[in-house]
């Protein structure tokens, strides 16, 4: 391996990191809702064809990020990307339980607050993997 991609690399890692680890709780968040729509229906609050679609939406999500992980040089545009749509996910979170639009039950409230905390620390760990990326 070259110096040029040793370094790359080793500037990609932090970045590497946080998105596979966004990939792999997105992911496995998605197949739960996607196996288990109506257990988990009845304990959150939202309907099971909701969170069938949520958890459809969380899969292909998380296999772009697991994807873009696996990339040799990260693209800056595609990081900022799933930062931004982070970001989003977490403020429409807060919005669906303070609106009460999602008919969430307390557990249901709860634990969309505890998954938007996750959800834009991984966004901050992003960040910060990304300014990495350009100051080493």
């Amino acid at each position: 391996m070259s110096t040029a991609l040793t370094v790359t690399a080793d500037r990609m890692k932090f970045l590497r990191l946080a998105l596979a680890s966004d990939a792999v709780v997105t992911g496995g968040n998605g197949l739960v809702y996607l196996a288990f729509a109506g257990p988990v229906s009845d304990l959150l609050g939202p309907g099971a064809a909701l969170l069938r679609g949520i958890g459809a939406f969380l899969l292909v999500y998380g296999a772009a990020v697991g994807l873009l992980a696996t990339r040799r040089a990260i693209s800056p545009v595609a990081a900022r990307a799933v930062i931004a749509l982070n970001i989003i996910w977490t403020l429409a979170s807060v919005a669906a339980v303070v609106t009460g639009a999602a008919e969430f039950t307390t557990i249901g409230a709860i634990w969309t607050i505890a998954q938007a905390l996750v959800v834009g620390v991984f966004a901050e760990l992003q960040i910060v993997g990304l300014r990495k990326t350009r100051n080493n």
